[in-house]
């Protein structure tokens, strides 16, 4: 290939009009992008572009979208190491260019080596601005905030990476139809209380004043996940929280037992298949209480409990939940909305929503909001 000698390379914190998307530590030296849906953006002339990245892991590898003005043109893995990819090439060099690279896959917590950073930019181009926009949404949830099972089809059965997307995804779609600027916090099988599987520990609450939590150890604590995070500096004017899911789950799965104190986790049902009255209990305590947690760091966001994609078997509680809320706090800029299950036709791999029924519930919340705006 021949070489473009006009090629400059950038490092981030010299390129003022970059735009970064997700929680980030603020430092540029390199970037790393944690969650779902992080991504760089940036307007650009030239006619080439390439990113140097760097990814590490030690099972889940990360997956990126690249988009040009608004259109996905490349979907790859990023292999572990410290290398340049090429965005494009032998573009018109005068037209101003929209390129945003997004991290398709969330952090994940098993795996605490698993990271991605981006150090650098090599352009024959100038860049410009990037616009900001009328809106932000914060979006919170499990594996269907992350995209887990958008990729690929019903046969699929393997858990890994590959069928993470952050653009085949309600928080994306929703995010394009507001036209609005927005940030994921999700992880797949983690609850408001506990985990799929009892694990009491595997709550997004417990985290989410974190920069990202979530990895508890390992690379992710030293590159500064566990640091506070900067509410300041973003503030939502929603926040959509899909949490639920796996703690129904639960109440079907086994005990989780403690290996260093001994104890024994376990969400109850009656024999009558009903709810054990104390467990349920401990679910709507945790919901008000998240929503405390969210309005003590977001003053001014309209808070929105949406559940409901793959079953709602919790929603009664959640309703509870947040009308107690309300009458304690009087705090009326918070409310619940049901999406849409997911049904044959709509099911993605690993019996999760597909992208038709992220499309569905992105049509239905994006109204919702625009009711309340």
């Amino acid at each position: 290939m021949k070489e473009n000698l006009k090629l400059k390379t950038y490092k981030l914190p010299d390129i003022k009009n970059l735009k970064v998307h997700g929680r980030s530590t603020g430092c540029f030296s390199p970037l790393t992008l944690f969650w779902t849906g992080s991504a760089v953006e940036l307007n650009t002339s030239g006619s080439e572009l390439w990113i140097e990245v760097e990814s590490d892991y030690d099972t889940y590898e990360t997956w990126i979208s690249i988009a040009i003005n608004s259109q996905v043109i490349s979907r790859q893995i990023i292999a572990a190491g410290r290398y340049w990819i090429c965005i494009f090439r032998n573009m018109n060099e005068n037209i101003i260019k929209n390129i945003r690279i997004i991290k398709d896959t969330q952090p994940m917590s098993s795996d605490c080596n698993s990271c991605f950073q981006i150090h650098s930019i090599k352009s024959d181009g100038e860049f410009f601005p990037v616009e900001e926009k009328p809106l932000k949404i914060e979006f919170i949830g499990d594996s269907i905030t992350s995209g887990e099972g958008s990729l690929g089809s019903k046969a699929e059965t393997d858990w890994i990476s590959m069928w993470f997307s952050a653009l085949n995804n309600y928080t994306a779609m929703t995010a394009d139809i507001l036209n609005a600027d927005y940030r994921i916090i999700s992880q797949s099988g983690w609850g408001v209380l506990t985990s799929y599987d009892n694990n009491p520990n595997n709550n997004i609450p417990k985290y989410y004043d974190k920069i990202c939590g979530i990895p508890a150890n390992g690379k992710n604590e030293s590159l500064g996940a566990l640091k506070e995070n900067d509410f300041e500096s973003w503030q939502p004017d929603f926040i959509v929280v899909n949490l639920g899911t796996n703690d129904f789950g639960a109440f079907n799965n086994p005990e989780w037992k403690d290996k260093s104190s001994g104890k024994i986790y376990k969400q109850h049902l009656n024999e009558d298949g009903t709810f054990d009255e104390n467990d349920i209990k401990a679910f709507r305590d945790a919901v008000i209480n998240f929503i405390l947690k969210l309005r003590k760091y977001n003053k001014n966001a309209h808070i929105i409990w949406a559940y409901g994609m793959i079953g709602i078997q919790m929603m009664p509680t959640i309703y509870d939940a947040v009308n107690i809320y309300i009458k304690e706090t009087r705090d009326n800029k918070v409310s619940v909305f049901q999406l849409p299950t997911i049904i044959d036709e709509s099911t993605g791999a690993l019996s999760h929503p597909g992208k038709l029924s992220h499309q569905k519930s992105a049509k239905e919340l994006s109204l919702y909001i625009k009711s309340i705006l």
